[in-house]
């Protein structure tokens, strides 16, 4: 496989559990045409033994889009990725990052990055399963509980390498297998941007892809002078509209972003178009609540469109009303 052209990573929304459904990923390309965006978590058990379609099916204005596998075995791991490229998509990211002790249960996530030679074996069945049909990445940490020595990282990357992967997004971050909860692990071990700086320096012929901490365009810019990358997490959630400046900002696209109401209107037609495939509105509309967020109204608005009571009306009305409830706080 040739070397992937590492703007395709420039900016990603990272995978987050419970978060990143396709409703919520439909929505964030309403804001931005160039972020690669990411599935949640898929553990290889669900795609081989449960119902494919619920964790595969996206629309096709959600690319370039990944798929996130949890998982160990090379055989079942090379058995999803044909799964994603039967599917569609652009990539397939093996998970070498999450902490969680159900996780661990499972003997994947970020436990191992104890073991390189199997991630290894794992993303090298993979790509004998895809060939050049789409990316086969890893996403990782800088280590594991108390290591703090750089020489671990770089020796994962570079074992990891030898399988033909060429993407690696790296979350700065030690993980912590013992002791804290998956949140703290995204807070408190400090940050060592420094460690991805150095994997760059010296892997330069990998892409290399920030992740943590990223939350204001002046850290975006200054990592991207360091790094090929940055992936956005909960930030991206939590403040949508920042993606609606990436298209300009970070790939120089000068085409205007679109207007809040703009995206308002064409979540309104996917939210229809949903309805008719039995999806309820409260599951697209949950990761809308901080589309207006910082504008006048923008509490309203959330109130409205969160409000138990208004469910049974149609999209448009509910829509409608919070529209309303957000132009009458305006108007006070």
């Amino acid at each position: 496989m040739s070397v992937p052209d590492a703007s395709a990573w420039r900016v990603c929304v990272a995978p987050m559990l419970d978060w990143t459904d396709r409703h919520c990923r439909y929505f964030h390309r309403q804001l931005s045409r160039r972020a690669r965006l990411y599935t949640e978590m898929v553990t290889t058990g669900a795609l081989l033994h449960g119902d494919r379609a619920r964790h595969l099916d996206f629309d096709a204005a959600e690319q370039p889009l990944a798929l996130q596998l949890g998982g160990c075995e090379p055989a079942e791991l090379a058995s999803c990725a044909r799964l994603a490229r039967d599917w569609g998509y652009a990539e397939v990211n093996l998970n070498c990052g999450c902490p969680s002790e159900r996780v661990q249960r499972g003997a994947f996530g970020a436990c191992l990055m104890a073991e390189p030679r199997l991630v290894r074996d794992g993303v090298a069945a993979m790509r004998d399963a895809v060939g050049d049909t789409l990316e086969v990445t890893v996403k990782h940490r800088t280590g594991i509980d108390r290591i703090q020595d750089y020489g671990f990282v770089r020796d994962f990357v570079g074992v990891v390498s030898e399988a033909g992967c060429r993407v690696f997004i790296v979350h700065a971050r030690n993980a912590w297998l013992q002791g804290l909860s998956p949140k703290d692990n995204r807070e408190i071990p400090p940050l060592r941007y420094d460690f991805v700086h150095r994997l760059k320096v010296d892997f330069p012929f990998l892409t290399l892809v920030l992740n943590g901490g990223v939350r204001d365009d002046a850290t975006l810019q200054q990592q991207l002078l360091q790094v090929d990358g940055v992936m956005v997490g909960r930030e991206a959630y939590q403040r949508p509209w920042w993606l609606a400046s990436w298209d300009r900002t970070v790939f120089g696209d000068p085409s205007p972003a679109p207007s809040r109401d703009e995206v308002e209107q064409r979540m309104l037609a996917y939210l229809l178009r949903m309805a008719e495939q039995g999806v309820a509105a409260p599951a697209v509309l949950r990761h809308m609540l901080n589309l207006w967020k910082g504008e006048p109204g923008a509490r309203l608005w959330r109130q409205v469109l969160s409000d138990p009571a208004r469910r049974a009306l149609e999209p448009g009305q509910l829509l409608a009303h919070a529209a309303k409830a957000r132009a009458e706080a305006l108007s006070a």
